[in-house]
């Protein structure tokens, strides 16, 4: 059985196997978590990421993990939904997001992967709309993953999480 936990902090140091990467299309880097990955991973993440752009939009794609420190091996990159008022398919997008993830982690044989609160930042999905699916689809997508790390940098993002693993 698959447990998921709430834990706020860096994803570039967490205790997993695999780290989820917020990431554009060109999987070349970008700001936000992004930025963050690709600054602790270090300059062959971009180009691994180029090798295998581009990357649509609720799909996922894995990288070695490169300079990330163990026991972080891999880097999955997502491309999440902008939001755009919630009536053009951004909440499938973004339950696609989290299911592609597992389906790539089952694939590698990933245990445990740590996810960031994935289309919230620049790409404007409510926080709270947004915590709800993670927590629904992680719930409801079959997989061999047995820990899941949400992550929240802050604590209103902590606090959204919590509450929506309390509801779910």
């Amino acid at each position: 059985m698959t447990v998921i936990e709430v834990v706020q902090g860096d994803i570039t140091r967490q205790d997993t196997e695999a780290i989820v990467n917020a990431a554009n299309e060109s999987l070349r880097g970008g700001g936000g978590v992004d930025g963050a990955i690709h600054r602790a991973a270090g300059p062959r993440l971009a180009e691994a990421g180029a090798a295998l752009a581009p990357c649509a939009r609720g799909d996922a794609k894995a990288t070695p993990g490169f300079d990330l420190p163990p026991p972080i091996r891999h880097v999955i990159h997502t491309v999440g939904p902008v939001w755009k008022g919630g009536d053009r398919g951004e909440a499938d997008a973004l339950a696609s997001c989290y299911r592609r993830c597992l389906e790539v982690a089952d694939e590698l044989g990933i245990r445990s992967v740590a996810f960031p609160a994935i289309s919230t930042g620049i790409f404007g999905f409510p926080q709270d709309r947004a915590a709800r699916i993670a927590v629904t689809t992680l719930r409801s997508t079959p997989t061999t993953v047995e820990r899941i790390s949400l992550m929240a940098f802050d604590t209103q993002t902590h606090g959204l999480l919590t509450r929506a693993l309390g509801a779910a």
